[in-house]
């Protein structure tokens, strides 16, 4: 597979992610699968930096460095909390207006210090927030428990901190889980979607990054239109306009 590339420069490149693909190599990766950097280098036929990271289910923006410099550069700038980063994801029920999450996250598991003996009750808990906006609603005629009706919205995902699945656990710390996600979310309304829609991947992509350029200071906005069987069920539900929208303002 090749990589679609949607900036590049001499110091930066960035793709779109397909959903289900690793950013790098781990634990979690098969024998034959190759993640998103081993594929990029190979494509480019050089070094790539990772600088961010996106879940292997999520879609979308994804920037690697070309040196070791500007690697430095843009990791100080999402340190510094200085890069605009935009998601659209849907969810169970809906959200109405503009919330802000402020919910500290306790690490995950496999971020315990090696042989350090800590229980995942003593895992610290980190400052985490989200800003979270209803773009759009749709209504399904089916029952689902005690209601007459499914209700799904349309959402964009504005983080001010990089914890780990943080979008994915504020949004079902607010009772609007993902669809698709298969570790936060509901399985109930996870089959539904396969089931009715086709739709089995998590239901979440990084649509933007927009920063300063860490070497010349140019506004830098790279942007991931939703695609494939996302788009399919956005237009579906007539959220086409809403999801458009979510990178003009």
């Amino acid at each position: 597979m090749t990589l679609e590339i949607l900036y590049r420069d001499a110091r930066y490149v960035a793709v779109d992610k397909p959903a289900g693909m690793l950013v790098h190599r781990s634990a979690l990766a098969g024998r034959d699968e190759r993640p998103a950097l081993q594929r990029l280098r190979d494509q480019l036929g050089r070094r790539v930096y990772p600088v961010h990271r996106l879940d292997r289910p999520t879609s979308g923006v994804l920037i690697f460095a070309l040196d070791p410099e500007a690697a430095r550069a843009l990791a100080e700038r999402f340190a510094a909390r200085a890069v605009d980063k935009r998601y659209l994801a849907v969810v169970r029920g809906w959200l109405e207006g503009h919330v802000v999450v402020e919910h500290a996250l306790r690490d995950l598991a496999d971020e315990r210090p090696r042989g350090a003996g800590v229980g995942l009750e003593e895992l610290p808990r980190r400052e985490a927030t989200t800003a979270f906006t209803g773009l759009a609603r749709a209504r399904v005629p089916v029952p689902d428990g005690r209601y007459s009706e499914r209700r799904y919205g349309l959402v964009l995902a504005r983080p001010r901190t990089g914890r780990r699945h943080q979008i994915r656990r504020h949004l079902k710390h607010r009772s609007h889980p993902i669809i698709g996600d298969v570790r936060y979310g509901k399985g109930e309304h996870n089959r539904f979607f396969r089931a009715r829609y086709g739709c089995a991947r998590l239901l979440l992509a990084a649509v933007s990054l927009r920063l300063e350029h860490p070497f010349t200071g140019a506004p830098l906005v790279i942007d991931a239109p939703i695609s494939g069987e996302f788009r399919e069920l956005a237009e579906r539900f007539g959220w086409g306009e809403a999801a458009r929208g979510a990178l003009a303002s």
